[in-house]
């Protein structure tokens, strides 16, 4: 017996979710399995099956019916976490320990607000239908009181994160800076410009760069702080068979330098060696002191000769690719919900989708709703 549940256990049939053949739609049965796994993660429940035996799916109105109250389910937690974890790489949030010497205000507290913050900001957006822009500006987060203290924020007090309104002149504003996504692309010790600028590339903007010649070395890392890493990264610029690439990666990457491993916001490097600009006042202290290292510089120039100062110039300008940041979020929600990747043939359906969400505000629900009604969800 212990033989046949292995077999039963391990087959496809048990594991997978058989759709129909591909060109054909799928039956109720099979379109409930994909709205329910898309939302929550899970099986259906007894209403969406019931909905499934009525014929209710089949219908626009039936699936929207059924979509709006899935959103308002508790069950939704289960989509947030697990779509922004692979969307924003929040996954990766413990992959690294910040370097204690360096960072002694990075906390346990700190850890886990900055993960509440990206997913309770993602879920308020879907909540309200906000615009998908707002991931990439917004003046409100999801704060409490120890990102508070990070953010420069004052009055908030407790752990719980609440909606607030960010200062007129805060640098804050989308998840490109909210401390989770700026952990994660950092390691416990320094920043990349490299691999910041590749992730606002294929997690925003969803045109990944290319990887590097197999011939070209990785820059190494200067543990000292004598030079900084814009100067380490000259002689990669200067090399034709990178200059392609880091055209496009280093302006994103340089703007966000301005944003240290755990999302504090600075004009200088911290370093471990003593330096004549003395040490760095911290609200926190560990032993051994931690000092002032060459100071940051956060502007950069796109490869059509834009310029731009900082992070706030940065991503004005980055919002001049409206049409391509709704894009990358459609096909990113599509292809989680079919778990799927979009094919060449699908292109004009994600215009169209793009087409119809600009018409309507580009909110974030409202991709949902394109989603759930799409020929790629209905048929695939």
């Amino acid at each position: 017996m212990q033989h046949g549940y292995q077999q039963l256990l391990t087959s496809p049939g048990f594991l997978l979710l058989l759709d129909s053949e591909p060109g054909s739609p799928l039956d109720d049965y099979q379109l409930a399995s994909r709205l329910s796994y898309f939302l929550w993660c899970s099986c259906p429940d007894e209403q969406l099956l019931e909905a499934a035996a009525g014929g209710q799916l089949r219908g626009e109105a039936g699936r929207r019916a059924q979509v709006e109250r899935m959103l308002g389910s508790p069950k939704l937690r289960r989509f947030t976490t697990s779509f922004t974890g692979q969307w924003l790489d929040l996954r990766r949030i413990q992959a690294t320990l910040p370097d204690p010497a360096l960072y002694p205000d990075f906390d346990p507290l700190l850890l886990w607000s900055m993960q509440r913050e990206t997913e309770l900001f993602f879920e308020k957006v879907l909540r309200t239908n906000g615009g998908v822009l707002e991931f990439v500006d917004s003046d409100w987060s999801m704060l409490n009181e120890r990102l508070g203290q990070l953010y420069g924020v004052s009055g908030l007090r407790g752990s719980i994160p609440v909606r607030t309104e960010l200062p007129a002149d805060s640098v804050r504003g989308g998840v490109l800076t909210q401390a989770a996504v700026l952990k994660v692309t950092a390691d416990g010790t320094r920043t990349s410009p490299v691999l910041r600028g590749a992730w606002v590339l294929d997690r925003l903007l969803g045109t990944p760069p290319t990887p590097p010649p197999p011939n070209i070395p990785p820059i190494e890392p200067d543990i000292r702080g004598a030079t900084t890493i814009r100067e380490q990264l000259a002689a990669h610029r200067n090399t034709p068979a990178c200059a392609t690439c880091h055209n496009q990666i280093d302006p994103p990457g340089f703007a966000l330098e301005c944003f240290d491993p755990i999302g504090n916001y600075r004009e200088f490097y911290r370093v471990t060696v003593k330096t004549e600009a003395g040490a760095v006042d911290l609200p926190y202290r560990s032993g051994r002191p931690v000092y002032r290292g060459p100071a940051v510089d956060a502007s950069g120039q796109f490869a059509d000769g834009r310029q731009f100062s900082g992070i706030r110039d940065y991503r004005r300008m980055l919002l001049d690719q409206r049409q391509q940041l709704v894009r990358n979020v459609v096909q990113r929600v599509l292809e989680f919900s079919t778990s799927a990747k979009v094919q060449f043939a699908d292109r004009a359906l994600l215009s169209e989708m793009v087409e119809r969400l600009e018409g309507e505000g580009s909110g974030f629900r409202s991709v949902i709703y394109e989603v759930v009604n799409s020929r790629a969800f209905l048929w695939k």
